[in-house]
């Protein structure tokens, strides 16, 4: 499966290359195949979202490529180099793939410029003055320069998300790997994080690799769409979101990016209903 053809970040940073991977949780036991036989080559500075039923499998695939969780077959390269395969099954964890979940994982007890630069000074890349240096530069770009010393109960969950996605960003990783971060934000203020992640990505090309529920989300900010099919989660369709950057929410009154939603639905649904057929039979 080839990468995005598309990609206008010319980046090549954070290639990501996924080819016949599976994962089977207690393949002794219970032994459930939660993701079977997936191919994906994602290119350098792409924003790859990943859709697909709840507990198809794509949260178990973003955790492969964090080394949170091992594969049971196939192989994962970053930049042509194996995170994980058949003689490793279990990638190592690094500062060039950081993790965004969906629930907030700011230090309470720490400012936001304190939990930006707290990588960097735990890790030994920067001496302590230097990381905040770095840190509330970072946060102004974000929009948060008045707000770099309030702690993370002082401030939005917008800003403490923005704040997170800064403190992702202060080591330089190649890849950033975002779990449903926005799902539990009211439209309006999904809006504003839509914006400040793109802004992000206008100045960085990171490579982004985003799992939603949202198809308005995925479509607005991908390069493309893949969905999943109901577990076990392989490639069911690649949607090419063919829209240049960089964009505005005037994209949404479009009548190109509502067919884009259309069809990515149709492919989603197809899916859900398989998903809720199979729920319905194990409870039968």
């Amino acid at each position: 499966m080839t990468a995005n053809p598309n990609s206008h970040s010319g980046n090549s940073r954070g290639a990501i290359s996924i080819r016949n991977v599976s994962k089977v949780y207690d393949p002794g036991g219970v032994n459930v195949r939660a993701v079977d036989d997936c191919s994906l080559e994602i290119a350098g500075g792409e924003v790859c979202m990943i859709v697909g039923p709840s507990g198809c499998g794509k949260t178990t695939l973003l955790n492969a490529i964090a080394g949170f969780h091992s594969i049971s077959e196939g192989q994962i390269d970053l930049d042509g180099e194996m995170l994980c395969g058949p003689s490793k099954p279990l990638a190592d964890q690094g500062a060039d793939r950081v993790v965004v979940f969906q629930n907030g994982a700011l230090f309470p007890w720490k400012t936001l410029a304190e939990n930006v630069a707290y990588g960097p000074v735990v890790q030994g890349v920067l001496g302590k003055n230097e990381a905040r240096e770095k840190a509330i530069h970072m946060l102004d770009e974000a929009g948060l320069s008045g707000v770099a010393d309030k702690y993370p109960g002082e401030v939005s969950s917008g800003m403490a998300r923005r704040a997170e996605i800064v403190r992702a960003l202060i080591n330089d990783p190649k890849v950033l790997l975002l779990d449903e971060p926005y799902r539990a934000m009211d439209a309006l203020t999904k809006s504003i994080m839509h914006e400040s992640l793109l802004e992000v990505y206008d100045r960085t090309k990171v490579t982004i690799f985003f799992i939603t529920h949202d198809l308005e989300e995925a479509i607005f900010l991908g390069d493309r769409v893949i969905v999943m099919t109901t577990r076990p989660a392989k490639t069911k369709k690649i949607v090419d979101v063919k829209i240049s950057r960089p964009r505005d929410y005037r994209l949404l009154s479009s009548e190109e990016f509502r067919v884009l939603v259309e069809e990515t639905k149709e492919a989603v649904h197809e899916e859900a209903v398989k998903a809720f057929e199979a729920g319905e039979r194990e409870l039968a």
